[in-house]
């Protein structure tokens, strides 16, 4: 993608300045709540990108209550999370339910294990990516997702937005996305339950002004109301209608508000309705005091259904979307034993502590996440057990509670225990947000991929500094009571060299950290100059101290450094320590596996040439490149060994990746280099040094690719024994893969036929021998390999040998995930009778 203005100033396209403007904030209403719609979608969000360009942070939801979400308003750009994905791909993850949640994206499922269905595009313009939407919806065992004409609305949703902010940025008027401040939130359209008519009624001439709610409140049609208040009266009970009339002349005569309730006809029923009307001032001139205006309330069934639950012996209650209670009838305060004022606006599990475990949070989660209904049982103090069922809806939930009065399985209740411990004053642990747990397997997934302890550093700070919003982080390692700096981010260049090599002495904070084994927070630099009055702090506002300690021993801290005043509350308090531990864990097995690499790769490199030979007439130049993934080295090898007429070529790969591997090379190596020096033929030195692994039964195979050049003539000899065909590059550049005949690995029977080939090589010829790390990859087959590397070597300059063993190699060492290790040897045929 090329850059685009803003890029070429320094600043991220699409990224976004601090503090949402209104413009902004309209533009991510309308579309994420046009997204729910669209999609027939139960709740949606928008996630715009940092300016940093390192997360993407919540900035506007529909159906879903920002504090549901609130491990969830700041994601790393590189997290394996479908929000995450459509940002960086561009493509749109569509994820049809529950069990393609977990087969494509396993550790949100683990973190999320709830039936519900999602799809995720991108919000861009034209080259500016702004950032990812989101919906989510109920998903059955059966459920398809979204058609295609939904997922196309959903795109065009995103655009729409996408066009929206840029011309916003144009503008200067788009703002930025804060985490801190929290996401903008969709209306949710009211329930139309109760129906409000507006009148002014004239008790003199009996006329009356009415809108059109009024009229269809009384069943009549606006365009056919006539103006008469008895119009309107003849659909009210006869038995009722006196009492109107004289509540309304005393309300006139004493300047009283008027409340009274009427019966209207419904069909073949009647229904209840409220009139509320007032005298207008006096000063409104004569005959002022001869009006009533007001309105008239019609709650439809509403009314009598409260009515009819308020009598009813069981509990029924209504929660907001995010959790608080709305409504509860009396028997729900007799179930639960607590005051109506002290549960109305609070949630269920803040007030109750038998209803703190987590657990049941966490079906009030499941419920809203797969607008599913859900029933379980809870334990209240000291034997009582109730059922409660939660039934969702647009605008939150209803629930209902009743004493169980049949016999309770011992496993029924989650978190009985912990219930129980909370009813006699133990506090219950607090209840984990939606994210919190994601966040501890994303990072615990990365680091298990993280081999060395540079790659520790680096999962580290692109985890980190997103999820929590930091801007500078360092990891140091703890080595023989001196500080030791690993990695850092964001902070000065030599701001940090003043700590290298300094002791664990109590007085500074990453010190008495270590050594309290307990994480430190500082939230401003008063609250630090206060503590540590001596030392000079970084630039940051607020910092982290996190002790990195594995199996009770210290292995290092990691700090992290807030440019603006941090608050670190009690769930990310403890998040944060979790991760120290994971992240000591993990360092300290980094650095075993360093220490143990470079032990294995010192073996193999002593059994390596260090130094090929100075020939006459052959120019030769070796590459080895061990694989970059893995604990194990590998058993690829290279050799040139001068003969009595010539040279011999070879290069071989023994299977495995381990010391094992190596070992057996050395030995094959040394058995190849006594064959070839005795004079065997190339046939009879492949056919012994297979006699010869198959005597260290039970041994591993391999491979190799053997050579003889006759120095004087330009005549070789090869043999192959299970393994990939040079390359001859001639003169002209023309170059091929060689089709020769190929015997069995080694190692694999005993007798076993290896068939020599004669080839003529031209002056000026260049064979390149070479092992198939260099030419297998992820999802091609290994031909296509060879003829990649085929066309490089016949397009590549020839005039130095070791340059053009580097550019063969060049691609290779770009690759971050190279599994096997590879051998490259070049040799090039130059007599000097032709120089």
């Amino acid at each position: 993608m090329p850059p685009s203005g803003s890029e070429a100033s320094g600043r991220p396209s699409g990224a976004v300045r601090p503090g949402g403007t209104p413009e902004r904030d309209e533009a991510l209403i309308g579309a994420v709540a046009r997204a729910v719609e669209v999609t027939g979608a139960h709740a949606g969000s928008v996630f715009l990108v940092s300016p940093d360009r390192r997360s993407l942070v919540l900035s506007a939801v529909s159906g879903t209550p920002p504090s549901l979400l609130g491990g969830w308003r700041r994601i790393p750009v590189s997290s394996a999370i479908p929000v995450a994905v459509a940002y960086r791909s561009g493509r749109t993850v569509h994820l049809a339910g529950a069990e393609e949640t977990m087969r494509r994206f396993p550790q949100l499922a683990m973190a999320l294990p709830y039936a519900f269905g999602s799809a995720s595009v991108q919000v861009r313009a034209g080259d500016e990516v702004f950032g990812s939407m989101a919906v989510v919806w109920a998903a059955g065992p059966d459920t398809e997702g979204l058609s295609k004409a939904q997922r196309r609305r959903l795109r065009a949703t995103a655009d729409r937005l996408g066009a929206a902010l840029a011309g916003l940025r144009s503008r200067g008027a788009l703002g930025e996305s804060d985490a801190e401040a929290g996401p903008v939130t969709a209306p949710t359209r009211p329930a139309p339950a109760v129906r409000v008519g507006l009148f002014d009624w004239d008790l003199d001439s009996g006329a009356l002004v009415a809108d059109d709610e009024l009229c269809a409140i009384f069943g009549v049609a606006p365009a056919a109301f006539d103006g008469r208040a008895a119009t309107l009266a003849a659909r009210i009970d006869d038995a009722g209608l006196p009492g109107l009339r004289s509540a309304a002349r005393t309300a006139v005569e004493e300047g009283r508000v008027l409340a009274h309730a009427l019966r209207i006809r419904d069909g073949d029923g009647h229904r209840t309705v409220e009139l509320w009307g007032r005298v207008p001032d006096a000063s409104g001139g004569p005959g002022a005091r001869a009006h009533l205006v007001g309105a008239v309330l019609d709650a439809g069934a509403g009314m009598a259904a409260v009515e009819a639950i308020e009598r009813l012996e069981d509990g029924f209650f209504a929660l907001a979307p995010d959790g608080r209670v709305t409504y509860a009838n009396h028997g729900l305060e007799r179930l639960l034993r607590i005051r109506h004022d002290d549960l109305l606006g609070r949630r269920p599990w803040e007030v109750l502590p038998w209803l703190a475990d987590p657990a049941y949070e966490d079906r009030y989660r499941a419920t809203m996440v797969s607008q599913q209904p859900v029933s379980f049982l809870a334990r209240r103090p000291p034997d009582q057990w109730l059922v409660f069922s939660l039934h969702p809806g647009s605008r939150g939930m209803t629930g209902w509670a009743a004493r169980v009065t049949g016999p309770v399985p011992a496993d029924a209740a989650p978190g009985a225990e912990v219930a129980e411990e909370a009813a006699v004053g133990t506090p219950s642990p607090p209840a984990p947000r939606l994210g919190t747990l994601y966040r501890v397997l994303q990072l615990g997934s990365a680091l298990t991929e993280a081999a060395t302890a540079h790659e520790v550093c680096d999962v580290v700070a692109e985890q980190l500094l997103p999820a929590f919003g930091g801007q500078r982080m360092a990891l140091y390692l703890l080595s023989e009571r001196r500080w030791q700096l690993l990695s850092q981010r964001g902070y000065p260049t030599g701001f940090l060299d003043r700590f290298e090599g300094s002791p664990l002495r109590a007085g500074v904070p990453v010190s008495d950290a270590l050594l309290a084994g307990a994480p430190l927070f500082v939230e401003s630099r008063q609250e630090f100059a206060r503590a540590y009055p001596g030392v000079r702090p970084s630039a940051s506002c607020s910092w982290a101290f996190l002790p990195l300690i594995s199996s009770s021993r210290p292995v290092g801290a990691c700090v992290l450094g807030f440019d603006d005043p941090h608050r670190f509350p009690d769930g990310e308090r403890d998040l944060l320590t979790a991760l120290g531990g994971v992240i000591g864990h993990a360092l300290r097995r980094a650095r075993l596996y360093d220490a143990e690499f470079a032990v294995a790769h010192g073996l193999q490199d002593a059994l390596l040439p260090h130094r090929l030979p100075t020939l006459p007439d052959v120019r030769v130049a070796g590459r080895y490149l061990p694989g970059t993934r893995g604990m194990d080295i590998g058993g690829d090898w290279y050799d040139v060994i001068p003969t009595r007429d010539g040279v011999a070529l070879i290069v071989g790969d023994v299977e495995g990746h381990n010391v094992a591997a190596a070992a057996v090379m050395g030995q094959l190596r040394s058995a190849v280099r006594a064959f070839a020096a005795a004079g065997q033929q190339p046939g009879e030195v492949i056919s012994r040094t297979n006699r010869l692994l198959l005597d260290l039964n039970p041994g591993p195979l391999a491979s190799c690719c053997y050579l003889r050049l006759d120095a004087g003539s330009g005549a070789a000899r090869l043999v192959l024994a299970g393994h990939c065909p040079p390359l001859l590059r001639r003169p002209g550049g023309d170059t091929e893969a060689l089709d020769l005949p190929c015997g069995p690995l080694l190692g694999v029977a005993e007798p076993a036929a290896y068939p020599e080939c004669a080839l003529q090589v031209a002056p000026g010829s260049i064979l390149a021998l070479y092992t198939d790390g260099l030419v297998e990859r992820r999802g091609s087959d290994i031909t296509s390999g060879i003829d990649r590397l085929r066309t490089t070597l016949a397009h590549a300059r020839a005039d130095s040998l070791e340059e053009l063993a580097d550019r063969l190699l060049r691609d290779a060492r770009r690759s971050p995930h190279r599994t096997d290790d590879i051998a490259l040897l070049l040799s090039q045929y130059a007599p000097a009778a032709h120089r």
